[in-house]
């Protein structure tokens, strides 16, 4: 049976003599409990920061190991040494967003949130759920409406390389003829995202807006020098 790995994070919140001490109690307390609980420590974060700062040098180390070690449990003394007030939900909605889980040894297992801050999350990943099917529905959209004005676009547009990468160069070619087929600028956008080009309606604007100024100067464009 594979056993689970924890990163250990603590936190004060000033640079005092104390508080150092406090930051060393904290990293006892914890690899205690998880040499009691057979956790693997793969990491210990210890800072000197205010709770209420969300880009916090540890907490950006602390969101890196847990995006590159999926299921990695994250733990804590108690839930105020992720942060305060908005800061704190911020930072642990992003744990939650990369699979990670925060245990605190308060609560002797899973951080248990009161009642409103729970619901607060609760309600921010509907939100993000909306957002994802609204971004979702807008490339559909942009994609359809082209192939209905008769655009091939598994024909022209390459997808994005093996690994995901993302192109850094859009298609000049294509917004070219997509804009001569009439579609907004919006629609573009969304159906180069759908092939993994990072556009956006600004992007593509400017882009065109771009190559009508170099029409009318004369000089050569991406699409002329291909």
């Amino acid at each position: 049976m594979n056993r689970q790995q924890a990163i250990l994070y603590a936190r004060v919140s000033t640079e005092k003599e104390e508080q150092v001490s406090s930051l060393e109690r904290q990293m006892a307390e914890m690899r205690e409990y998880a040499k009691l609980n057979h956790l693997d420590v793969v990491g210990e974060i210890t800072e000197q920061a205010s709770g209420y700062d969300v880009t916090r040098e540890g907490i950006l180390q602390l969101f890196e190991q847990v995006e590159t070690n999926r299921d990695l449990i994250v733990l804590v003394i108690d839930e105020t040494r992720i942060g305060r007030g908005h800061a704190k939900l911020a930072i642990i909605r992003t744990i939650q967003k990369l699979h990670g889980t925060i245990f605190s040894i308060e609560d002797q297992g899973p951080l248990r949130l009161n009642e409103m801050d729970g619901l607060v999350l609760q309600i921010l990943a509907a939100v993000e759920e909306y957002q994802r099917t609204i971004h979702n529905h807008k490339i559909s959209k942009g994609m359809k409406r082209a192939v209905e004005l008769g655009y091939s676009p598994e024909k022209n547009l390459p997808r994005v390389r093996q690994g995901g990468r993302e192109r850094t160069d859009l298609p000049m070619e294509e917004i070219i003829r997509l804009r001569q087929m009439n579609l907004t600028f919006a629609d573009i956008a969304a159906t180069l995202r759908g092939f993994g080009y990072p556009a956006s309606k600004a992007t593509v604007h400017r882009r065109y807006q771009e190559y009508l100024a170099s029409k009318e100067s004369g000089e050569p464009t991406e699409s002329d020098e291909e």
